[in-house]
């Protein structure tokens, strides 16, 4: 594999820093595996713009950046949704057969043409928006738009759900 001067100056920045930046996102998220994920999208970010970070001294404020950038958007993600109230809800009864559903569900996405079954493991899955869908697809975000609510009544069909 043939790599450029710059790949690899990426790739020694990434295996030098990598502990303390895992570190470091380990102490924004509070979880070891979110802290990965977190780490990741942001070297990510860091190698799509590495061309133009000209001051390499500024690498870890760039990286921790990134990471704080990304961890609060995820955070303004995840809205509330449950509320403190006085009276405590009923109680719930687990779901005596949620392997049989998961099963079903993989089976109605293998069943599933492969643009569809694409847009739907990216738009659910991978949580990804639909330019994000329609970027990777090469399509347009009108037609993920069309591709994932057909996809989506070919499931509630399949599973037998209204």
């Amino acid at each position: 594999m043939h790599t450029t001067g710059w790949e690899d100056e990426f790739r020694e920045y990434v295996m030098t820093r990598g502990p303390a930046l895992l570190r470091a996102a380990h102490q924004l998220t509070g979880h070891p595996l979110d802290a990965e994920d977190l780490l990741q999208n942001a070297l990510t970010k860091t190698y799509l713009a590495w061309d133009r970070i000209e001051d390499r001294r500024a690498l870890d404020g760039y990286v921790r950046r990134a990471m704080v950038n990304i961890n609060i958007s995820q955070w303004r993600r995840r809205r509330l949704e449950e509320y403190p109230s006085d009276e405590l809800p009923e109680p719930v009864e687990p779901a005596a057969h949620c392997s049989d559903i998961h099963e079903a569900l993989e089976q109605a996405l293998q069943e599933l043409p492969e643009r569809m079954r694409a847009a739907i493991v990216l738009r659910y899955y991978e949580d990804m928006s639909e330019p994000e869908i329609a970027k990777t697809l090469g399509i347009s975000v009108g037609t993920v738009k069309s591709t994932v609510s057909r996809a989506m009544a070919k499931l509630r069909v399949a599973l037998g759900l209204p």
